[in-house]
């Protein structure tokens, strides 16, 4: 099949009248200066980038859309919303809405999800009969819903440091690290899933548990992600039960490094700066969610010049866009420096394709090249938002001006995904969200 393309960035440059030629799910040659499509070719106007990474989701959370904008609260108030929701979650209603999710995504231009789950067992914390049942219905739906995914199943096994599991963190549990990795071993990668692991966070896993996670996820060269420092309360704690800050914690137990992504990294010390940039492990921002929680603006570019790639997640899903999320990254930027251009638009949308892509572990992933996977997606220049630049002006277009709602084609593994805004898959995305999320009502 071949796919001709209006415009394409190449990493450095947009470039007019591209082919991709594409086999067995990859991009077997790219040819520039093909002024028309040949006769058969897909066509796509519009500016052609790879797909976009989608590196932390929790895609249960989209619930909480809208309901947790009444009144004001805090992160820990927004937290028992949270549970109310997670508590009433089955596998059967969570396939359904993530599913629907994980449609959004697909219309949204992502082409690879990173669910951080922690949502294991049935409520009060027995296994249900299928151990991963839940694990299972997050891999199902993406399949569904036609994007990859990386199920970064997460160990979740203190309420804080010290603390035994609270009545809704039952249902997150193994009790220990190592029944978390008997477990998460009966899960296996696909040829559009990955299995990586997840430390919930340093309150979460007892600190002589940590190496644990750590170890399963290094014998597999399995990615490792962890919420890091997002909350001033979390540093207060872990300070008060180890005298040292989170960073440090998981640096002495063997936690960072390049395969490890710390997510948020909002609240740190000059010297967690530098063992994160220094071990080569990834930052994942997700600035949607961190100013809808009050969270606070994270040290993105002190981390990237340490040497911590950054890639962008949606989250809580308060929206999910991820160049809005790329965006915001800079403008969050500008406006706690009060200077300008951090980052360039092809920075950014590194970030949130190649680098989102690798921490994921899906390293094939986030180009238009040839060997690469076929997974790209083609953002408008003629919509209200778009119209007016010159095209090769269209990295700045689709970072700055752009939204999800510009994207019009999604290609996942060659297949088109999403054709002309229509998801060729969940035909009714808004009512298959409607039904989903209904159902979850109390």
């Amino acid at each position: 099949m071949t796919y001709w393309l209006e415009y394409a960035w190449l990493d450095t440059n947009v470039e007019p009248g591209v082919a991709l030629e594409v086999a067995d799910g990859r991009i077997t040659a790219v040819r520039t200066g093909a002024e028309t499509p040949e006769p058969g070719a897909v066509v796509l106007r519009g500016l052609t980038i790879p797909g976009l990474a989608n590196a932390h989701s929790h895609a249960f959370h989209r619930a909480l859309r809208g309901l947790v904008q009444v009144g004001s609260g805090t992160f820990w108030t927004w937290r028992e919303f949270m549970y109310q929701v997670a508590s009433r979650l089955t596998p059967e209603s969570y396939h359904a809405l993530a599913r629907a999710v994980y449609a959004e995504m697909a219309l949204a231009g992502v082409t690879a999800v990173g669910e951080f789950h922690y949502v294991h067992h049935a409520p009060g914390g027995t296994p249900y009969a299928d151990p991963n049942a839940m694990g299972e219905a997050l891999i199902a739906a993406a399949a569904d819903a036609g994007i990859r995914i990386t199920l970064l199943d997460t160990a979740y096994l203190s309420s804080g440091f010290g603390q035994a599991p609270n009545q809704h963190q039952l249902r997150f549990s193994d009790g220990t690290a190592d029944a978390w990795a008997e477990r998460v071993s009966q899960l296996k990668d696909g040829e559009t899933v990955r299995i990586g692991a997840a430390i919930h966070s340093v309150r979460a896993v007892p600190a002589g548990q940590l190496s644990t996670v750590a170890s399963w996820a290094s014998s597999r060269s399995a990615p490792l992600h962890v919420h890091l420092s997002e909350q001033t309360a979390e540093n207060d704690a872990c300070l008060a039960a180890h005298g040292c800050t989170p960073t440090r914690l998981l640096a002495d137990h063997g936690v960072l490094g390049p395969r490890t992504t710390g997510v948020h990294n909002t609240h740190l010390t000059d010297e967690d700066i530098r063992l994160l940039g220094s071990s080569g492990t990834g930052t994942c921002m997700c600035p949607t969610t961190e100013r809808d929680l009050a969270d606070g603006i994270g040290p993105a570019v002190a981390l990237g010049r340490a040497g911590s790639p950054l890639s962008l997640g949606s989250d809580s899903h308060a929206v999910i866009d991820v160049l809005e999320e790329a965006r915001a990254m800079e403008l969050n930027e500008r406006l706690r420096s009060r200077t300008r251009g951090h980052w360039t638009a092809a920075a950014l949308l590194r970030a949130a394709t190649a680098d989102g892509h690798a921490a994921l572990g899906w390293d094939a992933a986030g180009s238009l090249e040839a060997d690469a996977l076929a997974d790209f997606t083609t953002v408008a220049l003629d919509s209200v938002r778009t119209a007016g630049p010159l095209p090769r002006l269209g990295a700045e277009t689709a970072v700055f001006a752009a939204t999800a709602a510009d994207v019009r084609h999604t290609v996942v593994a060659g297949r088109h995904v999403v054709r002309d805004g229509v998801h060729t898959l969940v035909p009714d995305v808004p009512s298959a969200l409607a039904e989903a999320i209904g159902a979850l009502r109390g």
